[in-house]
C-alpha cells in the first residue's frame, strides 16, 4: 500500500509538471538603470530649484490619505512624464483604477517615455496576454517577481515543487517619474484603495517625496529590477502570434474603459483636483531628514533570506528610541511572543504604547484577525492601549461614489515615535512582513509632521474606533460611541456568530504565514 501511494504521488506530481508551462530562469535579461539626466524635464526644472534651497540630507514630503488625491497625483505625474516612469506594486487589479493607470502608462510609452513595470505575481491570473502585449511595446517593459508556473495546474505545481520560492512575495509599492518625484506607501492599485468602489473602502496613506529620497527609491527599484527574482514576461509566458494586434486590442479596451467613466462624479472629482494641483502656488512639501527603509530583494530567495538586509532593523531601532510614546497603525497586526514581550517592555518602561488595527467587522482578512486576537489580553494586561477601527469609519475620498453602506477597512501602515518621527510604508506588524515578504517605507524625522499626525489620529479615535479593554473580571470588552452615547460590547462589535466562529477557528493556522 505504501508503495502504491508513493507511485500515485509521483504520478500526480508528473501530471502537474507535464501540464504547465515552464519558467526559463536563464532567459536573457539586460540590466537597466534609472535615467540620471532629467534636469531639463518639466518636472526637473520645477523641482530641482526647490531642492537646491534645502540641506542635502533633507527631502520634501507630502502625505496623502485621500483616495482622490492619491489617484489624481499618479495620473498627473504619468501625463507629465518625459523620460521615465518606474512602477513597482504588489497588486494591480483589472478594475477601473487599474485600467486607467495602465492606460496612462501606455500613453506615456507611446510618447516615447521609458516605462518599467515591476509587479508581484500573486494576483496576475488572466493577465498573461495583456502583459505580453504591453511588453512587446518598445518603450514598455514588464518584469515579474517570483513568477508562478503557468497553465491550468501551474500554481499547484509551483506550490508542490517550489513553495519556498513562491511563498516569498514583493509587497513594495513605489511610483517614480523622471527620477524627480516618487510616491511610496501602503496603496495597491485597485478601486478600493482610491475610493471608487461602492461596497468597500480602504483607509490608506501614501507620501509624495522629492529631493534625495527619489534617488534612494530609484536605486532600490534598480536593485529589484536587475535581481534574479525579477523575470521578463517572455521567460514564462508563451510568445503572442501577433503582438502588434494584441497591443492595439488592449489599447482599444483601455481607451473604452476610460471613456465609459469619463462623466462619472468620481472622474469629475479627479479632474477638479488635477486643476487644483496645477494652479496651486502654495508650498506642498514639508522638508525634513529621513531614512528610506527597505528589504533586500535577496529576501525573496529562501536560502539567502536570513542574511539579507532587513527593513526590521531600522524599524526596531526607531521604535526602541521612544522615550514617551509609540503609536502603531497596522491593518494586519499579528505580534508573536517576542513582539508582545517587546511592546510590553516598552510600556513597563513608562512609554505609552498605542496600537490601532482593524476590528473583526472591518478586517478583510479574518485569518489575520484569528492570529491577532490572542495577543490582545496579554498586551492589555501590560498596559498597552488597543483601538480597533469600526466598519462604519469615515474614509476620505469616498464621497464621490455611493459608498455610504460600504465596510471601511484600515489599510494604513504607519507609526509615530515621540512626536519626532513618522514611518509610512508597506510594512504590516505581522510575521509575513517581518520574515517572508519584501517591504518598503520611509522614516520622516519631522517633529511638526509627527505632532500633526498624532493629534489627528487621537482626535479621531472616539468616532472611528472601538476601544478594547479588560473589565474587572479580566474579560475583553469593547467601548464605542453612537450618537454620543457610550456602548459597551461583550462580543466582537457588529459581527455575526458565523464571523466570530470563523475567526476563532483561524487561530489554528500557523502565525508564521500571516
Amino acid at each position: 500500500m505504501k508503495k502504491l501511494l508513493e507511485l500515485t504521488f509521483v504520478a500526480l506530481a508528473m501530471s502537474f509538471v507535464g501540464g504547465c508551462a515552464t519558467i526559463d530562469y536563464d532567459y536573457p535579461r539586460s540590466e537597466s538603470y534609472f535615467l540620471p539626466d532629467t534636469s531639463n524635464t518639466d518636472l526637473g526644472m520645477t523641482i530641482e530649484p526647490e531642492v537646491a534651497r534645502h540641506p542635502p540630507d533633507q527631502s520634501g514630503f507630502y502625505p496623502m490619505n485621500d483616495g482622490v488625491d492619491a489617484l489624481t497625483t499618479r495620473l498627473l505625474l504619468a501625463e507629465r512624464a518625459e523620460k521615465s516612469i518606474d512602477v513597482q506594486y504588489y497588486l494591480i487589479k483589472s478594475d477601473l483604477v487599474g485600467r486607467v493607470l495602465i492606460y496612462y502608462l501606455l500613453q506615456a510609452a507611446d510618447r516615447g517615455v521609458r516605462v518599467r513595470l515591476l509587479l508581484d505575481d500573486m494576483f496576475t491570473t488572466g493577465y498573461d496576454v495583456g502583459m505580453a502585449a504591453l511588453h512587446s511595446h518598445p518603450n514598455f517593459e514588464i518584469r515579474i517577481f517570483n513568477p508562478f508556473h503557468r497553465g491550468a495546474t501551474g500554481r499547484a505545481q509551483s506550490a508542490l515543487t517550489g513553495f519556498g520560492r513562491i511563498n516569498r512575495r514583493m509587497h513594495n509599492k513605489s511610483f517614480t517619474v523622471d527620477n524627480q518625484i516618487t510616491i511610496i506607501g501602503g496603496r495597491n492599485i485597485a478601486d478600493e484603495y482610491f475610493g471608487v468602489r461602492e461596497d468597500a473602502k480602504f483607509g490608506d496613506l501614501d507620501v509624495i517625496g522629492v529631493g534625495s529620497v527619489v534617488q534612494d527609491v530609484s536605486n532600490m527599484f534598480d536593485t529589484y529590477w536587475n535581481h534574479e527574482t525579477a523575470l521578463p514576461v517572455p521567460a514564462f509566458v508563451k510568445e503572442l502570434e501577433d503582438p502588434e494586434a494584441a497591443l492595439q486590442e488592449l489599447r482599444d479596451r483601455l481607451s473604452d474603459a476610460v471613456g465609459e467613466t469619463r462623466d462619472s462624479r468620481y472622474a469629475e472629482a479627479v479632474r477638479a483636483r488635477s486643476l487644483q494641483y496645477i494652479d496651486s502656488d502654495k508650498q506642498l512639501f514639508e522638508w525634513a531628514p529621513y531614512q528610506l527603509v527597505v528589504d533586500s530583494p535577496d529576501k525573496g530567495v529562501k536560502k539567502r533570506a536570513k542574511e539579507a538586509d532587513s527593513i526590521t532593523t531600522p524599524l526596531i531601532e526607531s521604535i526602541q528610541s521612544a522615550e514617551r510614546e509609540i503609536l502603531i497603525i497596522s491593518p494586519y497586526f499579528v505580534p508573536q511572543k517576542n513582539g508582545i514581550e517587546g511592546l510590553s517592555a516598552l510600556q513597563k518602561k513608562g512609554i505609552n504604547v498605542i496600537v490601532i488595527t482593524n476590528s473583526l467587522a472591518a478586517n478583510n482578512q479574518f485569518t489575520v484577525h484569528g492570529g491577532y486576537a490572542p495577543a490582545r489580553k496579554p498586551l492589555l494586561e501590560a498596559g498597552v492601549q488597543i483601538y480597533e477601527v469600526r466598519p462604519d469609519a469615515d474614509v476620505s475620498g469616498t464621497e464621490f461614489v455611493n459608498a455610504s453602506g460600504a465596510r471601511a477597512t484600515l489599510h494604513t501602515k504607519a507609526f509615530i515615535v515621540d512626536d519626532k518621527e513618522t514611518f509610512i510604508g508597506s510594512f504590516n506588524f505581522d510575521p509575513r512582513s517581518a520574515n517572508i515578504n519584501t517591504e518598503l517605507g520611509v522614516i520622516i524625522r519631522d517633529p511638526e509632521l509627527a505632532h500633526v499626525f498624532t493629534v489627528l489620529v487621537k482626535e479621531a479615535l472616539p468616532r472611528q474606533t472601538f476601544e478594547v479593554f479588560l473589565n474587572e473580571e479580566g474579560k475583553l470588552r469593547w467601548r464605542g460611541f453612537k450618537d454620543g452615547e457610550e456602548i459597551i460590547y461583550d462580543k466582537e462589535p457588529e459581527t455575526t456568530w458565523g464571523e466570530r466562529t470563523r475567526a476563532w477557528f483561524a487561530r489554528i493556522l500557523p502565525k508564521s504565514q500571516l
